[in-house]
């Protein structure tokens, strides 16, 4: 049996300081063609890879501004990993993103040939982001059946709030921005675990900056906005 590590890229790593803020969304990209990328490392600060975003797929649908966003991954030697995509849509208020993006659905490559079931609740952002805002949890659930057998993969995002303002700095620029702080909980297959992010996110611009941390509050590791294009 083929093994897997499951990797949650939360709601805020696809946003760029110079993408165009519309009327419906006030953080987020809602036009196609704009690429940018995000840089991960570990703990050291040794590069551990790559996430480049690019807008596909804008449509209007039921009210709703609807756009679709291609994701790719790469390990520290530039080497691709998996590619996937999901939806984020916008009714004037904020944003919904498919709660698929809470784990990394190229997974989902390695079981082609088995019966797979994903269902969930998506990760709301609202546009009226303020300290002492508290944000709904969101959850995705993935069950994978192979020969009368299911393997289950579980990750919730829970305590979800704004818990202050920062200025950072990025090798994109300097911004002024919320800080927004979640408990992300995984079961993969019976294995556990537990971690606290942070998400930096300022206006016209979205997430800029992402650490999370372990139970015990040590750095485990880190993302930055490090290029973008539109």
């Amino acid at each position: 049996m083929r093994t897997f590590k499951i990797s949650v890229i939360t709601f805020l790593l696809f946003t760029s300081s110079v993408f165009t803020q519309n009327d419906c969304s006030k953080y987020y990209p809602f036009e196609e063609g704009i690429t940018f990328q995000y840089t991960n490392f570990d703990k050291k600060g040794k590069l551990s890879g790559t996430i480049d975003y690019t807008t596909t797929n804008y449509r209007k649908e039921d009210g709703l501004e609807i756009v679709t966003m291609k994701v790719n991954t790469k390990d520290k030697k530039g080497n691709k990993t998996v590619d996937f995509y999901y939806d984020i849509s916008c009714d004037g208020n904020g944003i919904s993103i498919d709660f698929k993006s809470l784990g990394n659905m190229g997974m989902l490559q390695q079981f082609e040939d088995m019966e797979t079931e994903v269902t969930g609740t998506n990760v709301i952002i609202p546009n009226d982001l303020a300290v002492g805002l508290e944000l709904p949890d969101s959850e995705m659930k993935m069950k994978i059946s192979m020969a009368g057998m299911s393997m289950n993969v579980d990750v919730i995002t829970k305590d979800r709030k704004v818990i202050g303002e920062e200025n950072v700095s990025t090798p994109a620029g300097a911004f002024n921005c919320f800080v927004l702080q979640t408990t992300t909980e995984s079961n993969v297959m019976g294995k556990k675990m537990s971690y606290t992010t942070k998400s930096w996110i300022a206006e016209g611009v979205g997430m800029v900056k992402q650490e999370s941390n372990d139970d015990n509050e040590n750095l485990m590791n880190y993302s930055e906005l490090t290029k973008f294009d539109q």
